[in-house]
């Protein structure tokens, strides 16, 4: 369904954080892209969804390629739905008008401007928190809610855009354990019963190991691992958070 093919990017100044990305992503699939801050998740991420162009290599949606194509640019948007670490809301918007902007691709700049929905873009919106337990305070404002609440609003937000891919960047980075799961469970959900493709970048290994269905580890920009869960040894933990002390780069990260 999504495959990357030899992606590279390098930023100005010459930082590179991606060489040679080669991974394939199956439809309804829940990956984990695995690894410490800095490993080059985040950028994977925004050069699948084309928030940032890559320098080399090309990504295939359904095998049709959507690098390089700016025509393209807001219908390829349209089907990846992203979750940031930082949820993103509009903290004085209710949470169901939150949810609503998730609508606003589908509708033309002026509608966009004035927040002018649909009867229709409303009830998508009303179902989508429903799915995550958060319809009952649709009508709060997004600033009364707790981070995991918001984590869990910015998922609903994903929906309904209705995409055929969810981005998942480090969504639960900021939350403690018991919400962490909440949401990754929320999220593993959705992959099962709607059938979305799901990538959610993690740096937590215990997470990984228990909702992953497959991981794809990456260290200093390349991809080192690519299997089940069960197959992540102590050995290739090492490989993917330690630096070789001999090929420069930033410091080590622990798991």
């Amino acid at each position: 369904m999504i495959s990357i093919r030899g992606l590279y990017k390098t930023y100005a100044g010459g930082v590179t954080a991606l060489r040679d990305v080669n991974i394939d992503v199956k439809e309804g699939e829940f990956l984990v892209i695995l690894g410490p801050s800095g490993a080059g998740k985040s950028t994977l991420m925004r050069c699948i969804n084309r928030l940032v162009e890559p320098t080399g290599g090309r990504v295939f949606h359904n095998q049709e390629e959507i690098t390089g194509h700016r025509r393209k640019l807001k219908e390829v948007r349209r089907q990846f739905g992203i979750v940031f670490q930082q949820f993103n809301l509009v903290k004085r918007l209710s949470v169901l008008t939150n949810v609503l902007t998730g609508r606003l691709a589908y509708h033309s700049a002026w509608r966009s401007l004035l927040y002018n929905f649909s009867h229709e873009d409303k009830l998508i919106a009303i179902q989508c928190l429903a799915r995550v337990n958060m319809e009952h305070k649709a009508l709060q404002r997004a600033d009364t809610l707790s981070g995991g609440e918001q984590q869990r609003v910015a998922i609903a937000r994903a929906l309904a855009q209705q995409p055929i891919v969810i981005l998942a960047d480090e969504p639960v980075a900021s939350l403690d354990p018991k919400i962490a799961r909440q949401v990754l469970t929320y999220l593993k959900q959705v992959a099962r019963e709607l059938g979305i493709t799901v990538l959610c970048n993690l740096h937590q290994v215990e997470y990984t190991r228990e909702f992953a269905e497959r991981v794809v580890g990456m260290s200093r920009g390349t991809v080192v691992f690519d299997g089940p869960a069960s197959e992540l040894t102590d050995d290739m933990l090492h490989r993917i958070y330690y630096r070789d002390p001999g090929a420069g780069g930033e410091g080590e990260e622990s798991p």
